[in-house]
């Protein structure tokens, strides 16, 4: 199968996401029109343990899973953060664009990521401009908020980020799958923060 089948079967399934889970097309709506930009393929080991993890089972997305983990070799995946020493958590945590800069869809309107976080990964914590809204497609994670109880989220559970709120997520023995949108101030990439 070609690549851009591949993005075609990725985004009907995130299609289907947004249709059956109402807070995302609440938080942003997903473009009608999202043309095809080129890609150039990343690897990095985070997509291999993607592709190999059995701890992960979704009943309500299981089909985005499915496309989410077939698309993974044709991904540019991101090093968010840089590689010194301090941020070793990126050899493990996963992260690739679907819709936006370094992902196969493009869009001024919204940003559309997956990050998969492995079992017993503290992701720490980091700020961005842009509204988030984290949706769980399989697994489970606690998220951390600034001046809010820590909530341990499972599958179709959502989490909202303000502008510039500190947070941080946390597996434990379980990974943990999901479906990342961020609206307003696109551009600017996340940087990590030091909470006391």
């Amino acid at each position: 199968m070609n690549q851009d089948k591949i993005y075609q079967r990725l985004l009907s399934a995130i299609r289907a996401a947004y249709s059956a889970h109402p807070a995302l097309p609440a938080f942003t709506p997903l473009p009608d029109n999202l043309p095809r930009q080129p890609l150039d393929p990343e690897h990095r080991p985070c997509s291999t343990e993607l592709q190999t993890e059995t701890g992960l089972q979704s009943s309500g997305f299981a089909e985005l899973q499915e496309q989410i983990i077939a698309s993974a070799p044709f991904m540019k995946w991101r090093q968010i953060y840089g590689n010194d020493q301090q941020n070793k958590f990126m050899d493990r945590l996963g992260c690739y664009a679907i819709i936006g800069e370094g992902g196969p869809f493009a869009s001024d309107e919204m940003r559309l990521f997956i990050i998969y976080m492995p079992p017993n990964l503290y992701y720490p914590w980091h700020i961005h401009p842009a509204e988030e809204l984290y949706m769980v497609i399989s697994g489970h994670a606690v998220f951390k908020r600034e001046g809010c109880p820590d909530e341990s989220l499972t599958e179709g559970q959502s989490m909202f980020h303000e502008s510039n709120q500190p947070h941080a997520m946390e597996t434990s023995d379980t990974p943990m799958l999901s479906l990342v949108a961020w609206r307003n101030h696109l551009n600017t990439p996340p940087v990590l923060v030091d909470i006391d």
